[in-house]
């Protein structure tokens, strides 16, 4: 049997995607979102937020560019994967969302032209 890695997942940018290109060509976007939610402290409901890094690949960081501004909320599907590097002799890693699909949620922004937001349509591969 295969492992799998598969997310499905509704955030918000924190911030908005920064699209860099690879020595052949490729665009990598990276941008990152928060997940709120609401846990009982003490009695109470207070809010809390968990943070992720997410890349998308390809003509997807290109055409979305655009959109993915800070605060757009999205909702991503695709796969976990750890990223490992060393910088200055210490070994470091982390786990990035990588998508496959993403589908731009919530009211119509003012600054969309293009209006895609509100389509429904999912961006994908």
């Amino acid at each position: 049997m295969q492992d799998i890695s598969n997310i499905t997942i509704i955030g918000r940018l924190t911030r908005a995607i920064e699209v860099n290109y690879t020595p052949g060509g490729t665009a990598i976007g990276n941008f990152s979102i928060a997940v709120n939610r609401s846990v009982k402290k003490d009695q109470q409901w207070v809010e809390e937020a968990d943070f992720f890094d997410v890349k998308i690949i390809g003509k997807q960081a290109e055409s979305l560019k655009a959109y993915l501004t800070k605060g757009k909320q999205v909702a991503i599907e695709g796969y976990l994967r750890q990223e490992r590097w060393e910088k200055d002799g210490q070994k470091h890693s982390r786990v990035v969302i990588n998508v496959n699909n993403i589908q731009f949620l919530g009211g119509k922004d003012k600054q969309d032209n293009a209006g895609a937001e509100d389509s429904g349509y999912g961006y994908g591969d």
